[in-house]
């Protein structure tokens, strides 16, 4: 599929911030200003389509199909605009609105079609409807619209998106995260898919998942990757549902009137966090104590991370801690060396891939991730020559690239990695990068 082929939408607050930025660096980088003017338009204008019942679809790119994960970051770097553009306003509405649509319909599932058409992903054994794309169970897939939905209400302070179809689908956030906290006796949830090219696309023990231990944390089946996780608490997920349940509490009361759903998530909040600190830290004879990327609350551990957000990389970008927050420092250090296992280093980039990808990539998500949390300047300007350099000449990110031969790369049309990089260019922008570069 063929950028061209969805019906381009020229948004004007956008437009206006592509040439404010791109006239910035086009006598100082033009090749930055070059490949900034193809990305940061390419998620709103090539992968945005308003409906006639007045919500949006979000397309992934190359993937017809929205996922709740990758519409809402695809959409992230254009919400501080929506203030003073009634039309992305009322487009990154419309997506609010279809998401919480789509968690009502289904909260187990990660991927959506536009109309109850009964396309899928694969041929899975789990309870599929005609809505769904692909049912994974991934945490952040309802952490993401929560997400979105604050931040947009910080930026623009219209209260009408707080409708009758978001509270419900506040409510069976909440109500979810609760059943998922223990998995093992609770849950209705099961996935399996007959792959032996692919383990990573099932999970064991009857689709169940590998056995865990009560923690307080939330049972996730999937990573952001979409990838099975090997153990069912995914530490960065579950600091992304502490941060947004904190949202949904302040939504609950200064929206709904709902004493009772605040309380629910505050303490749910409370939990989550309690199992982070408590199972989800490891002492690392060479870095310290550092934050495992998953556990199953009886003492196992996987230590990498992945170049998907939510990931430890961005524990900063996520509100979880702050970026000097020493059991960060720590782990960020990890991350970013050859004692993470999906670490990679190259002639041409060094960064965070993934196993979702072939061996040896990197991708442009955890290099424009990087950037977004570090305060150090001149890392940026470093990270954004390496993404600017390694596009194999089509001026666009990629999924991921082989770090000495960037020709080689999955995904022509991966929108979630153009908008995360236009997002760097405007975060180095504003704090300097120009002038001190």
């Amino acid at each position: 599929m063929e950028r061209e082929t969805s019906a381009m939408l020229c948004v004007p607050s956008v437009h206006r911030t592509v040439e404010e930025v791109a006239g910035r660096l086009e006598e100082s980088w033009p090749q930055l200003a070059r490949v900034f003017r193809r990305c940061y338009p390419n998620a709103i204008e090539t992968t945005t389509q308003p409906l006639a019942d007045g919500t949006t679809f979000v397309i992934t790119g190359d993937i017809p199909a929205m996922w709740l994960r990758d519409s809402s970051a695809e959409m992230h770097p254009y919400v501080a605009l929506a203030a003073e553009d009634p039309s992305l306003a009322q487009l990154l509405r419309g997506l609010i609105r279809r998401q919480a649509q789509y968690i009502l319909i289904d909260a187990y599932a990660n991927a959506f079609n536009r109309e109850a058409n009964g396309r899928h992903n694969s041929a899975d054994r789990t309870e599929m409807c005609p809505w769904v794309w692909e049912r994974k169970f991934e945490l952040d897939s309802l952490c993401y619209p929560v997400q979105l939905l604050h931040s947009y209400w910080a930026a623009t302070g219209d209260p009408s998106a707080f409708d009758d179809t978001v509270y419900a689908m506040l409510r069976r956030i909440v109500e979810v995260m609760r059943v998922e906290q223990d998995h093992d006796r609770r849950s209705p949830y099961y996935f399996e898919r007959d792959d032996d090219e692919r383990p990573l696309d099932t999970l064991p023990l009857c689709g169940r998942g590998a056995r865990t231990n009560y923690t307080g944390m939330v049972w996730s089946g999937f990573r952001p990757s979409d990838d099975a996780c090997t153990f069912g608490y995914h530490i960065p997920s579950n600091m992304f549902a502490a941060v947004i349940l904190g949202h949904i509490a302040r939504f609950a009361t200064e929206f709904y009137g709902d004493p009772d759903l605040a309380a629910r998530a505050l303490q749910l909040r409370r939990e989550i966090d309690f199992g982070i600190r408590t199972y989800g830290r490891i002492e690392h004879p060479r870095y310290g104590r550092i934050y495992a990327y998953e556990t199953d609350g009886f003492g196992n551990h996987v230590l990498m991370d992945d170049a998907n957000v939510p990931s430890l990389l961005s524990i900063p970008y996520l509100g979880y801690l702050p970026a000097d927050d020493p059991d960060y420092q720590r782990t960020r250090a990890f991350v970013l060396s050859r004692d993470n296992p999906y670490y990679v280093e190259g002639s041409l980039a060094r960064g965070v891939g993934s196993p979702h990808t072939p061996a040896g990539y990197v991708w442009p998500l955890a290099l424009a991730m990087q950037g977004l949390t570090t305060p150090d300047v001149a890392e940026q300007g470093r990270l954004l020559e390496v993404l600017v350099s390694t596009t194999a000449g089509t001026d666009y990110m990629h999924e991921s690239f082989h770090p000495d031969r960037p020709e080689h790369y999955t995904r022509p049309w991966f929108a979630w990695a153009n908008s995360l990089f236009g997002e760097l260019v405007v975060r180095w922008l504003r704090s300097g990068g120009l002038e001190r570069g």
